[in-house]
């Protein structure tokens, strides 16, 4: 499965708009350590990226495929930038909070009525 060019470019778009240049990241990529067998083994198909200017490293290994991994790191590096510098929560993280309440609140609701 190979990223559309519309997908790449929306993401070159949102780097620029953070300010994250392709100097500042340093990538590395390792061989995998799932199943696979020869093939695995052999390619080094999973990326370690590195903000030099914040130190937020990312290590994806979602895909078999380096230039999937490349984009899905990418994608990591900008949620978890979001986060941590400009405190900007995601959707992931909304949706994971408003669940932590309705769980805290029905846990209140079947303590108070026995």
């Amino acid at each position: 499965m190979a990223i559309s060019d519309k997908k790449l470019e929306s993401l070159r778009l949102k780097l620029q708009e953070l300010g994250i240049k392709e100097e500042d990241l340093e990538e590395t990529f390792v061989s995998g350590a799932k199943k696979g067998g020869q093939k695995a083994n052999k390619s080094s198909v999973v990326v370690n990226l590195k903000h030099k200017p914040t130190s937020i490293v990312i290590k994806c290994a979602q895909s078999r495929e380096r230039e999937e991994n490349r984009f899905f790191a990418r994608r990591l590096l900008i949620e978890k930038y979001e986060k941590e510098i400009l405190n900007i929560k995601s959707v992931h993280d909304i949706k994971l909070e408003r669940i932590r309440k309705q769980k805290k609140r029905r846990s209140r609701r079947n303590s108070s009525s026995q």
